[in-house]
C-alpha cells in the first residue's frame, strides 16, 4: 500500500495584488467582458486560446497565461501545442497554417515594433481568414492585449482560476 503525503516544498509567496481594479471599475470591467464575448464570436475556441495565451506570453501577463492555457485545455488544446506556442517559430509543424498566420499577425499587433503592422503580415492572415473572422480575430487580439494591461499593471494573481470561471 502506498502511503501519500502532502507537499512540502516551501514556494515563494505569491505577490500581493497592486489594485483590485474591477471592484473599483465595475463599469468599465463589465464593459470589457462584453467586449471579450463580442470579439470571441465565430472564431474557433482552441484558435482564439492559443491567440490569447501567445498575446499573453509577450506582454508577460502570468493570470492571462494561467487563465487562457487552462480554457484552451478544456477546450480540448493538447499540452504539447500550448507549452510549444512560446517557440511556436521553431515548432511551426505543431500548428496549421491558418493558426501560423494568426499567431504570426497576434505578435505583430501585439508588439507594433515597427509602429505598424507588416503588409506581408497583413497578407498571410487575410489568404487564411475571410474578411469577418478576421475582424474578429483582430478584435480578441486587441481585446487581449487591453485584459493584458490591467493584469500586469495590477499585478493580478495566477494559479487560482478554473476553466469557465470568466465574469
Amino acid at each position: 500500500m502506498t502511503t501519500y503525503t502532502e507537499d512540502t516544498t516551501e514556494y515563494a509567496p505569491e505577490l500581493p495584488v497592486r489594485l483590485r481594479w474591477a471592484e473599483h471599475a465595475p463599469e468599465v470591467y463589465k464593459a470589457m467582458i462584453r467586449l471579450d464575448t463580442a470579439a470571441r464570436k465565430g472564431l474557433d475556441p482552441k484558435l482564439y486560446e492559443l491567440v490569447k495565451i501567445r498575446a499573453s506570453q509577450i506582454n508577460r501577463c502570468a493570470l492571462c497565461i494561467d487563465m487562457h492555457a487552462k480554457d484552451a485545455l478544456a477546450a480540448g488544446e493538447s499540452v504539447e501545442r500550448i507549452v510549444q506556442l512560446n517557440a511556436w517559430e521553431e515548432s511551426r509543424h505543431f500548428y496549421t497554417e491558418k493558426e501560423l498566420a494568426a499567431l504570426e499577425l497576434t505578435e505583430a499587433v501585439t508588439v507594433l515594433t515597427d509602429g505598424f503592422v507588416p503588409d506581408e503580415v497583413y497578407a498571410k492572415a487575410e489568404k487564411h481568414f475571410q474578411e469577418a473572422e478576421l475582424a474578429q480575430l483582430i478584435s480578441a487580439i486587441a481585446v487581449i492585449n487591453a485584459w493584458n494591461r490591467f493584469g500586469v499593471t495590477c499585478r493580478m494573481t495566477p494559479g487560482h482560476y478554473q476553466p469557465g470561471q470568466h465574469g
